[in-house]
């Protein structure tokens, strides 16, 4: 070897030397702002360099980096963050979701951020007032009747009152669907009152978890009842119908057989869409036990196999296979749908969970694109073993009625996923209650006794009403729940005696012989609450009851779950402007969810206090 090429090897070895005893090793722990919530998957990079790494299920990370240079943490659906390294080997970061801040990026076009079906709304700029939503000011967006294709919802028509005596039995199927209240926040945050019929109160109560005690008498499912006062009329009382599924360790969970169904149209491409859509999935993978397995598929302008089956155990294989993902084309949801069910079919698991859980927007527009044709299709492919959970995406052009459909026809449930952290609750933090199904056909039917309800009403569940004979037919679906599942539906009731507007009485008939049922003297029982379920391999439903005392609780003793509960459903009438609302009124509403926050780990229920006083502001704004 040559003097000045021995000279130059020496050189570039010092340099090396002293680069790498600059260089040391920081760690952290990164987590949503304002909570303890970790963080996974988000992005920590030295500034400037292509030196990086991801922070790991927990949320901590490591990397090499010298004094001096900037870490940028970033990950989608949450505002970037830069750190200076110093003289510590420890770096901690708490990102803030992303908020749209400007009034220039709200002014978007009559497209945008629209609603389709009976009802419609384009954003207007015709007030120009600032408010302040989620510690920040913007200027807000109002609702309108202009029709036009953009996003979809299914109409609400909302439940009246019905006489005790004329129609004492409520019907409906179990829906354990949290899609609604996401998607809801999703508007608020960005500075708009959310379309009336994107509202669906029973959501909105059931995105949050309750403290009830699983079934120890071997039964999947427990009921629970409490009766209060109506916080919007003292007059009136509160039915509140809870149902709790048993849990299961995560250890003897069956093994799994999933499809990932991913949408990877060109509608798909936007960061909120697939960027999200595989950082879902990746933190899935992460829960996978060996004894699971994952087939990929996706749909663009036609529907084809990414992975086939793979070992949970093969994680490295699995995530690369999503991240080679890439959003063009048109969307065949239908042809993807079919394909995802024969790949699950062809895998079955006997005994296991076998179920596709699908990433989509719902814009579908080749082959079986309506909502009509994918209830048809849904309805062919549901018997056979095989459970459906739909994660919903992105905006704009978001196909809700679509999705609630595939999931309420296809025993399955539905999320709307708008950020990192409703991901992880989604997949992480309710990973079994999402995707592992303990009871099938799940249907509540409520008869009331008339000698104390005089009129009653359910709060929400519009879509899920049911003929009082289907609860005893077993070919009609019920709603599916996941282990450790509640369920909470609430009954506004007009006891006997009170007068009322909404009782919905009647004149005398003058032309026949006005029959009226007789009415019971059994002073003992206000109600009967009665829910069939099947086993999920299972086609003969079983049949459970639980008898309600008439006893009234006053508001200020009824337990924390039910006046949060209350609070969440009084903010959605509002929002709906909803001809019940009688004396809702967000101040009320507001300081009864901060008193019944309880246990609050997770940071949901102050979350929601925040976003109801947003609303509170936008509606203010809108007056």
């Amino acid at each position: 070897m040559k003097v000045n090429q021995v000279k130059s090897v020496l050189i570039l070895i010092v340099l090396f030397a002293i680069q790498s005893a600059a260089a040391k090793q920081i760690t952290g722990y990164v987590k949503v702002k304002g909570s303890n919530i970790a963080l996974p998957e988000v992005l920590v990079q030295i500034k400037g360099l292509s030196t990086q790494t991801k922070t790991g299920k927990n949320g901590y990370y490591e990397i090499q980096a010298e004094n001096g240079q900037t870490l940028v943490f970033s990950i989608v659906g949450f505002e970037s963050l830069e750190k200076v390294v110093d003289k510590g080997n420890r770096i901690d970061a708490a990102l803030e979701p992303a908020q749209i801040v400007s009034a220039n990026d709200l002014l978007m076009d009559q497209h945008t951020l629209t609603a389709h079906n009976t009802t419609q709304y384009t954003p207007t700029m015709q007030k120009e007032a600032m408010v302040r939503v989620g510690g920040v000011h913007v200027r807000p967006m109002y609702r309108s009747a202009t029709f036009n294709q953009s996003e979809s919802y299914k109409k609400v028509n909302e439940n009246t009152f019905l006489r005790a005596v004329q129609e004492p039995l409520s019907t409906f199927a179990a829906d354990v669907d949290a899609a609604s209240y996401s998607n809801v926040r999703r508007f608020i945050n960005q500075g708009q009152l959310p379309p009336v019929d994107a509202v669906r109160v029973e959501e909105m109560i059931n995105y949050f978890s309750y403290d009830l005690s699983a079934p120890t008498n071997g039964d999947p499912v427990r009921v629970v009842t409490e009766v209060t006062q109506a916080p919007w009329n003292t007059k009136h009382q509160l039915l509140r119908v809870s149902l709790k599924a048993k849990d299961i360790s995560s250890a003897k969970l069956p093994a799994a057989n999933f499809v990932f169904l991913i949408d990877v149209s060109g509608s798909m491409g936007s960061p909120n869409k697939l960027p999200l859509v595989k950082s879902s999935y990746k933190m899935l993978v992460d829960q996978l036990r060996e004894q699971d397995r994952v087939a990929i598929v996706t749909y663009a302008g036609a529907a084809g196999v990414a992975m086939e089956s793979t070992s949970g155990k093969e994680k490295r294989k699995i995530k690369d296979a999503i991240d080679a993902l890439q959003a063009s084309g048109a969307t065949a949801g239908g042809a993807g749908l079919l394909k995802a069910y024969q790949i699950a079919r062809a895998n079955l698991v006997k005994g296991g969970n076998n179920r596709i859980i699908m990433a989509t927007d719902g814009d579908f527009n080749v082959g079986a694109s309506t909502d009509e044709d994918m209830e048809t299709l849904i309805a062919k492919e549901r018997n056979g073993g095989v459970f459906i959970s739909i994660l919903g995406y992105g905006m704009g052009n978001y196909k809700d009625s679509k999705l609630e459909a595939l999931a309420n026809k296809g025993h399955g449930n539905y999320a709307y996923i708008d950020n990192i952290s409703e991901a992880r609750k989604a997949i992480i933090t309710e990973f079994g209650a999402s995707l592992f199904t303990v009871a099938k056909d799940v249907k509540i039917q409520v008869e009331f006794n008339p000698y104390f309800v005089q009129s009653y009403r359910l709060v929400g569940y519009e879509h899920n009403l049911l003929e009082a004979a289907d609860f005893n037919n077993d070919e009609k679906l019920g709603g599916d729940m996941g282990v450790g599942h509640t369920v909470t539906a609430l009954y506004e009731i007009i006891p006997q005696g009170v007068k009322s507007n909404f009782d919905g009485s009647v004149d005398g008939l003058k032309y026949q012989e006005d029959i009226r049922p007789k009415t019971t003297t059994n002073k003992q029982e206000l109600a009967t609450v009665k829910f069939r379920y099947k086993e999920p391999d299972g086609d003969v439903s079983k049949l459970t009851s639980h008898v309600v005392n008439p006893k009234i609780i006053p508001l200020a003793n009824a337990s924390n779950d039910l006046r949060f509960a209350t609070a969440v459903a009084e903010l959605g009438m509002l929002i709906r402007n909803s001809d019940y609302k009688q004396q809702a009124d967000f101040d009320q509403l507001i300081a009864r969810a901060k008193d019944s926050q309880g246990k609050d780990e997770e940071g949901y229920r102050a979350e929601f206090v925040r976003l109801a006083q947003d609303a509170q502001a936008l509606w203010r704004a809108d007056q």
